[in-house]
């Protein structure tokens, strides 16, 4: 039995006054800068704080320079970057769905990732495609930017594929859950049957991918994740007012002039290749695109105008104290940030089940 919950129109409880939004907007941002901060002297390497800062200003030893420039540093920004977008998609898929508990992974696109980055990794870089059971040869063979680009090119593709098929129905938004939850029931079978067939080799390859881990970002995946957050965002940003209207309802929405299925298409789409670039280079980070929109709306309100900025900036928050959790719990290494979001944000997704009166059963 499944039952989709229906998101009420919300109003701040906390700042209700549009100067104190602002005010808000405001200690949201000094509390990520913060964090990044914070981020910049919590690490496996164990250097005490004066090398930390002696390396950020490349006074430090070479080793300590090139852990915090090359290692530190490109993770925190993909921690900022990555937890922004997984937000604000997750927000957006949200209000577009009427759907409190949609997320980024709705629309079974992390799972067609996964899908995509295991063919890859099994099937060409590290498996009974290409390599056989030769660590060296695998070693030799992966390319992070094809498997990458495999990951995103699956999850595009079922996006588009749930997108075609709700056409039929007009874009109804039970329609569009349930077609996702389906497809990515269909990518995982998939997944699963590619591991079985899979070498040793191939398969821990696999299974380590599939962990959110942000140690593997780069200033270009960065530079191409910060590309794809931007922009979508600043279109959100843009159609702010439509999805203000569109939580008056449907018929409001239509009445006000508003394309409700064009609108629910560009969003979609939008949202999908956030998560699909997040997803492809830095695995399975679940959660962030529900923990965080929800709370802005308690403390915001839905007025979008600053509910889009508030998710961007507590999603970058999320992230950056998960990551320093997993750095610091981690003994010596640091454990898959992905591991961190999902123990923090399963107890609050049952917490929005069983507070959530308004349910229609299907």
């Amino acid at each position: 039995m499944l039952y989709l919950m229906k998101q009420p129109y919300q109003r701040a409880f906390i700042v209700p006054d549009k100067t104190n939004k602002y005010v808000f907007l405001s200690l949201l941002l000094i509390i990520a800068v913060f964090m990044a901060v914070i981020c910049l002297f919590v690490g496996s390497s164990n250097m005490s704080f004066s090398e930390c800062l002696s390396a950020i200003f490349r006074q430090g030893t070479d080793v300590n320079n090139k852990i915090i420039w090359n290692i530190r540093i490109p993770r925190i920004l993909a921690a900022i970057i990555a937890g922004a977008g997984l937000s604000v998609s997750g927000l957006i898929m949200q209000t577009v769905l009427g759907n409190s508990l949609a997320s980024p992974s709705t629309l079974g696109v992390s799972n067609a990732a996964v899908f995509g980055a295991n063919l890859s990794i099994i099937a060409f870089s590290g498996g009974f495609l290409f390599t056989g059971n030769n660590l060296a040869s695998y070693t030799a063979g992966i390319n992070l930017f094809s498997t990458s680009l495999i990951a995103f090119i699956f999850s595009v593709a079922s996006t588009l594929l749930i997108l075609g098929l709700c056409r039929i129905r007009s874009f109804s938004p039970d329609v569009v859950v349930l077609s996702g939850v389906a497809l990515g029931a269909v990518w995982t079978a998939a997944t699963t049957i590619l591991q079985f067939y899979a070498t040793d080799v191939g398969l821990s390859a696999a299974i380590i991918w599939n962990f959110g881990d942000l140690g593997r970002a780069t200033y270009q995946i960065d530079l191409i994740m910060f590309i794809a957050v931007f922009v979508s965002s600043l279109i959100f940003c843009l159609l702010s007012w439509k999805y203000n209207s569109l939580l008056s309802g449907m018929e409001t929405a239509k009445s006000m002039g508003i394309n409700v299925a064009l609108l629910r298409f560009v969003s979609l789409m939008l949202a999908s290749v956030i998560t699909a670039i997040c997803v492809s280079f830095l695995g399975i980070i679940g959660f962030v695109g529900i923990i965080c929109p929800h709370i802005m709306k308690k403390i915001i309100g839905q007025d979008h105008r600053f509910l889009i900025p508030a998710s961007l900036l507590s999603g970058s928050i999320l992230l950056l104290i998960s990551d320093t959790l997993s750095r610091g719990l981690g003994n010596g290494s640091s454990l898959p940030v992905g591991a961190i979001t999902s123990l923090l944000g399963a107890p609050f997704f049952l917490a929005i089940i069983l507070s959530n009166r308004r349910r229609i059963e299907c």
